[in-house]
């Protein structure tokens, strides 16, 4: 019974680490923003209660064959910050 409740009470606190919210660039001035992309390489950011994306350092952190597209957020300083880019289907502005 012991052994039980010890992996029981391990799991409960490895779930509640990994839970852990994301990153928000609405509490992150721009500058805050664009160094931990930059830091990173990938990070996933939030970029208002229910929406957020992967945004990357350059292509080295895309999957064939995604290119890197720039990309702005709100951050809680400026309206468009150009924080790095995201990783898109190279058919994306082909309208396919």
């Amino acid at each position: 019974m012991k052994p039980l409740l010890v992996s029981l009470v391990a799991a409960s606190l490895s779930s509640s680490v990994m839970a852990q919210p994301a990153a928000t660039t609405l509490s992150m001035t721009c500058n805050q923003a664009r160094q931990l992309v930059a830091a990173q390489g990938a990070v996933v950011l939030h970029t208002g209660p229910t929406t957020y994306d992967r945004y990357v350092r350059d292509s080295s952190f895309c999957l064939r064959p995604f290119v890197v597209r720039p990309a702005w957020v709100r951050t809680a300083d400026v309206a468009q910050c150009p924080i790095g880019g995201v990783c898109r289907s190279t058919d994306t502005d082909s309208g396919k």
